[in-house]
């Protein structure tokens, strides 16, 4: 086991600088037609440990900037739901990935867009430019279609940030599980031929280079028109509606030497009732491939999918041979979510209106209501809620190529990231991540609301009398002491700065000026000293 976060203790602040492992975004999301606003407010742990992701109609007005376009933007977005992921603070390379979750939702209602995922540390989601010919590479080949597709690829002869020379790199995605609710029977319209239908979990490997022999949306592929080595397992079948997408970016679309396949091996799962009414454990099961690059069997790599404990769906290394890809050996994140999309569960076709897909807003007039599913509006009004009881992750001890750690001597990440800060942050950011606050939080010993208890108990954390603010044990972090401190994991660019005071000393009025001097050039030192000895946060 080398983490767990078992989401016990209540109140947790999941704000950019609050958790060591967890950011929750407060921003605009880009992609898949996004209808929602990511507000780190609508992430938090509950009195009775849970994780809860709360999807809601409210609200906001963005203004900002669009990272696809490259340009000033301002318009409102009428949901908001949050997202919090570990990028560039806890990444893994190989292992087992499990938590237990109870859907958001109804299982008759669509639209909602809950996912459990890993992406490559290269890519930082909603931050489009991250991905720009990135996403979802995995491969370390030199092509000609590389050249021109993929960022870093194999065909680079000059070394830079680190990376290996002729050597490709990317950011491919493993989805644990995405939810698509709504009433689509196995047999039946959009799922006429197979026999799944909604609810349903897909799990996925998006990856490029793609397949250029390529299977008709919603018939099944003829030999030689997909991957082999595929094995399912009870109530799966092959996600016949989604073999990929072709990417061509906005600002590239008159250069079609710049376009290529990102391909979703994909399966889908028929999910019941009881997957959003109680908890079930959805696990996945990551195989490295090995440096050989004649792979057979098992050294291959594998990505298996498990749904309490019953197999979804594997996908073998060997299947992927010939197509340029391999199973991903990239640091990657964990990512947990839900969003609303128009392109996940939404209505489509010439069967609805044009002008039920302009603007969409559960609180608006008949146009901008018409375009949603059935009884979503009434759903949201309930303001569904994703709910994790706890998230673990092992690795084998024997199996020094699984990792943790977003940039690895293998797979290197920190250097690029820094080359290329600008894309990895909002404008108005001075850096991508905040540094981790420990301690700081407001409290007072005399006040029963805010006394001791407020900064996590006496095992976490106490309350400075003086200053009124958190002080926190050792192995613990956030303004409130409430976020456990995995001390074994190692990452060399995550920052800590400690909020805490010391009681008042009567001094000479000219000694307690030297000393305040010099204190303030310590603690301007100590707030910006870069963490090399684990987890721990820094000490005076």
């Amino acid at each position: 086991l080398v983490m767990s976060d078992e989401f016990n203790q209540a109140g947790r602040s999941f704000k950019d600088g609050h958790d060591p492992i967890w950011t929750a975004l407060n921003k605009n999301d880009y992609t898949n037609q996004a209808l929602h606003y990511y507000h780190h407010d609508n992430a938090q742990t509950s009195q009775d440990g849970h994780l809860e992701i709360i999807t809601e109609a409210k609200d906001t007005t963005v203004i900002g900037y669009d990272d696809t376009y490259r340009k000033p933007i301002k318009f409102k977005k009428h949901f908001r739901s949050a997202m919090i992921n570990s990028w560039n603070k806890f990444c893994v390379t190989g292992g087992i990935i499990e938590a237990e979750v109870q859907l958001p939702g109804f299982k008759d209602v669509g639209g909602l867009w809950p996912a459990l995922w890993l992406l490559g540390n290269l890519a930082r989601h909603t931050f489009d430019g991250t991905s720009k010919h990135i996403w979802p590479w995995s491969t370390h080949e030199c092509t000609e279609h590389n050249m021109d597709t993929q960022k870093i690829n194999g065909c680079l002869n000059a070394v830079h940030y680190g990376l290996q020379n002729k050597f490709g790199r990317g950011a491919p995605e493993i989805d644990i599980f995405e939810i698509q609710a709504g009433n689509g029977k196995a047999g039946r319209g959009g799922f006429w031929n197979m026999p799944v239908g909604q609810p349903f979990m897909s799990a996925s490997y998006q990856v490029s280079p793609g397949r250029k022999v390529r299977p008709w949306a919603g018939h099944w592929p003829g030999k030689g028109q997909w991957y082999e080595g595929l094995s399912y397992g009870h109530k799966t079948c092959m996600n016949l509606n989604f073999f990929g997408s072709q990417v061509a970016y906005p600002t590239e679309k008159d250069e079609p030497k710049k376009h290529y396949w990102a391909d979703s091996i994909s399966s889908i799962r028929q999910l019941e009732d009881t997957h959003f009414t109680a908890p079930h454990k959805y696990r996945l099961e990551w195989g490295l491939p090995s440096h050989d690059k004649n792979l057979t069997g098992i050294n291959a790599g594998y990505l298996s999918w498990f749904l309490d404990d019953q197999l979804v769906v594997q996908i073998n290394g060997t299947g992927l041979i010939g197509s340029g890809s391999i199973i991903p050996d990239e640091p990657m994140y964990l990512l947990i979510n839900t969003a609303i999309g128009t392109e996940w569960g939404f209505p489509g076709g010439s069967g609805v209106d044009d002008k039920c897909k302009k603007d969409y807003d559960c609180n608006g007039n008949y146009e901008q209501t018409c375009g949603f599913p059935p009884s979503f509006c009434s759903m949201i009004k309930t303001n569904p809620t994703y709910k994790m009881n706890w998230i673990r992750v092992y690795q084998n001890e024997q199996n020094d190529r699984e990792k943790i750690g977003c940039s690895t001597p293998e797979r290197p990440t920190k250097k690029y990231i820094e080359a290329n800060v600008e894309l990895y942050k909002m404008a108005e950011d001075e850096h991508p991540l905040k540094v981790i606050q420990v301690g700081g939080g407001a409290c007072d010993p005399n006040e029963k609301e805010i006394g001791n208890d407020s900064c996590g108990g006496q095992k976490r954390g106490n309350c400075r009398t003086f200053r009124k603010v958190c002080q926190c044990e050792e192995g613990w972090a956030g303004p409130h002491c409430l976020a456990h401190d995995p001390l074994r994991i190692v990452e060399d660019h995550v920052i800590y700065q400690v909020l805490e005071s010391i009681e008042p000393i009567m001094l000479p009025a000219g000694l307690a000026m030297s000393l305040i001097s010099m204190a303030g050039f310590l603690g301007f030192t100590i707030a910006f000293k870069r963490r090399l000895d684990g987890w721990k946060p820094i000490n005076a």
